[in-house]
């Protein structure tokens, strides 16, 4: 047989049929006194797990058994389910419960934030579950914001509940701690952040771990007390880029590059993983093939020769599929016969060179990819010479690095060619401030398909292009690389992340030490710190922490130990600074509170707005804290047509409304239930149009008085 012992994580006050809180001792406080000698209670915290499962339990021989067990915990309902089964196979099963509670308890109610400036009143539930009048001392206080009125002596009556109320500033912004305690009997410590009140403002860099980085950011003289914060991420190398893209190429968008790079990733992706230390998963990367392959087939039925090239590299990475395999070598033999006689590849009306020697390339690059028989191997060979004698003939016209890094990293170009393009693209690349390196494009340059590239995709070209090359200044390129790199959409569309999964995969081999220690510093002095060993260094990873002191121009210091080129980081400097009412393209708004808020009430909050005819609007609001919006309100606005769509989450609504006419008002009503009585602060009220920034209205945050 087996039993299992869970606790439920929803408290009584929420649910009663949820069973209440977990608490664990924390013995680093349970040993310090608060002061006058007296020992301090055990503090409790949120403990939601499964507590106990034994899956073989054998019984006596008439069939009981006991589990023993020390519950850590004291004020919870347990519930304990036994499965049983005997050799005969006849099966059987239980479930009981008991509650696990103090004499005495005490419940702060907290909200999940509070804005900076708040002033809350706050209920703080002290329980007596036993048969005589309880007369003790409540205390409550706070790290991170004031508390008043937090000491006091409390009768609570034979099985009854007192409430005490004690009202709490929230003066800057940051994480708060507050510990409530009765007596000697029970505490608890409960933890909710404040938000500051203001307008965002971000300045990121980026880099590689390669050397240490000092980077220069200039922080806002006027950020809000507590507001400004760092955060360093850091990405890890080549094994990290191959799995994020594994798990995020499915979801982006589908065309034509998108699949041929899904195509392409889940081929190469086993032996790139087994090369990088991973195992791969066979089932899911048979399954990114099977999708990606269908969409693949279905865009190869009648291809050009821009989405033959695009295609077949894909295709060819699956030599164990014969239908793609077949597909591969006819697109190949397709792109391989749309060579000129001068030796180009592709072109049309209005091509400008620069986009014929491109495409010319990429011609090239993929008739190579499919040299497996002697065949394959004589056109390549063939096509490769008639393609480089265009590019030594049009050499003096190759005057952009990005071009030349084309030809270089696709189109196999050899000798005094290769040394000739090689120094033109040294000579593109741009030094960033941050110790970066960039190959920026200049205007009306275009990708075979006829799209400008992002600098981004031309620095990875750049490195492919000069690999092996001494006065490269390759870690610095990689830096760039990593740093615009995102988990969730990687460099850019399909072709940009082809180019990008290789430029890594050049650059960042090399296996990860066995511990790293990354050091944030601020003018010499340490921010922050964390010691990763590799298995952690698979992930990004993450430090952050408050900067005050940040104004102004500081150096900020990036460094690993040991220096891991394989690493890149980005720093994030954010600080709020107070929100200015602006109005932007004609966008009008205007919000007006409800003047009498209670407890525990309804009341209403009028909207009103003005915008150019034919535009969609989106309206945010930032509420007080404990201020919920009523979904029936919300929900007649959407049956009325006024507006679309509404959304609520992390103290926020968002109205999405429809296209109005030419100098048509709108306003609009909906409601709210305040659940916290004090001095609130409203976020920002802001009215947009999806897309475009440059029309936008905003009004700086507002104050609620809640009774």
């Amino acid at each position: 047989g087996g039993v299992g012992m869970a606790a439920p994580a929803a408290p009584p006050s929420m649910a009663m049929d949820a069973m209440r809180e977990e608490s664990i001792e924390q013995e680093a406080d349970n040993n310090k006194d608060d002061g006058d000698g007296a020992a301090a209670a055990p503090t409790r915290a949120w403990f939601p797990e499964t507590f106990l499962f034994e899956p073989l339990v054998v019984t006596d021989a008439s069939g009981a058994a006991t589990v023993p067990v020390r519950v850590p915990d004291r004020l919870t309902q347990w519930r304990v389910l036994a499965l049983a089964h005997s050799r005969s196979g006849a099966q059987a099963g239980a479930v009981t419960s008991f509650a696990g509670t103090l004499p005495t308890y005490v419940d702060p109610v907290l909200p999940p934030f509070l804005r900076a400036g708040d002033t809350v009143r706050l209920p703080v539930q002290v329980v007596n579950t036993t048969d005589k009048e309880v007369v003790a001392a409540l205390k409550v206080d706070a790290r991170g914001a004031q508390v008043e009125d937090g000491a006091r002596t409390v009768k609570v009556p034979a099985r009854g509940s007192a409430v005490a109320m004690v009202t709490v500033r929230a003066q800057g912004a940051g994480p708060v701690t507050v510990r409530a305690s009765l007596g000697d009997t029970d505490a608890v410590v409960r933890d909710f952040d404040v938000w500051a009140t203001g307008q965002p403002v971000v300045q990121t860099r980026g880099g590689s771990l390669a050397a240490p980085r000092t980077l220069s950011l200039v922080g806002p003289a006027d950020a809000q007390p507590g507001s400004e914060r760092v955060r360093l991420q850091v990405y890890p190398g080549a094994l990290g880029v191959v799995r994020a893209e594994l798990a995020a190429v499915e979801r982006r968008p589908a065309d034509v590059a998108a699949d041929a790079y899904a195509l392409l990733l889940a081929g190469q992706a086993p032996e790139l993983l087994k090369a990088l230390g991973e195992t791969p998963d066979a089932e899911a990367l048979k399954a990114l093939s099977l999708v990606a392959g269908q969409r693949v087939l279905r865009a190869a039925r009648a291809p050009s020769v821009d989405v033959a090239t695009r295609l077949a590299e894909g295709a060819l990475a699956h030599p164990q599929n014969p239908v793609l395999a077949r597909l591969g070598e006819r697109l190949v033999g397709q792109v391989a016969k749309a060579q000129r006689p001068d030796g180009t590849c592709q072109g049309g009306e209005g091509w400008t060179l620069q986009r014929l020697l491109v495409a010319t390339a990429d011609c090239a690059r993929t008739v190579r990819a499919a040299t497996g028989t002697p065949e394959g191997k004589q056109r390549a060979l063939a096509f490769t010479a008639r393609s480089a004698g265009v590019f030594e003939r049009y050499l003096p016209q190759v005057k952009d690095g990005y071009t030349a890094a084309v030809l270089l990293a696709e189109g196999a170009v050899s000798g005094s060619v290769a040394d000739a393009l090689r120094t033109r693209v040294r000579d593109a690349l741009k030094q960033g401030a941050d110790g970066t390196a960039s190959l920026p494009v200049e205007p009306g340059m275009v990708r075979a398909d006829g799209a400008g590239p992002s600098e981004v995709e031309a620095t990875a070209m750049a490195v492919l292009a000069l690999q092996g090359d001494a006065k490269a200044p390759l870690a610095d390129l990689g830096a760039f690389l990593l740093a615009h790199y995102t988990p969730g959409q990687g460099w850019g569309d399909g072709q940009a992340n082809r180019v990008g999964l290789r430029a890594a995969l050049v650059l960042f081999r090399e296996p990860l030490p066995a511990q790293v220690r990354v050091t944030l510093a601020r003018d010499g002095q340490t921010v922050t710190e964390g010691t990763y060993d590799a298995k952690a260094l698979r992930e990004v990873l993450a430090l952050e922490a408050a900067a005050p002191g940040s104004a102004g121009t500081h150096a900020w210091t990036v460094r690993a130990e040991p220096a891991v080129p394989g690493l890149g980081f980005s720093l994030s400097l954010a600080a709020a600074v107070p929100w200015k009412s602006e109005a932007k393209g004609g966008l009008q708004l205007a919000v007006v509170a409800p003047k009498e808020a209670r407890v525990g009430q309804l009341s209403d909050v009028r909207v009103q707005l003005g915008a150019p005819s034919s535009l969609p609007l989106l309206f945010q609001q930032e509420l007080p804290a404990g201020v919920q919006v009523d979904p029936a309100s919300l929900e007649a606005l959407v049956a009325s047509g006024q507006v679309t769509s509404w959304d609520v989450q992390d103290g926020a609504l968002s109205l999405r409304l429809p296209p109005r006419a030419q100098g048509e008002l709108v306003q609009v009503y909906f409601r709210v239930l305040p659940t916290l009585a004090g001095t609130l602060q409203a976020g920002a009220s802001r009215l947009g149009v999806p897309g475009r920034p440059d029309l936008a209205s905003s009004l700086s945050p507002t104050t609620w008085a809640v009774r």
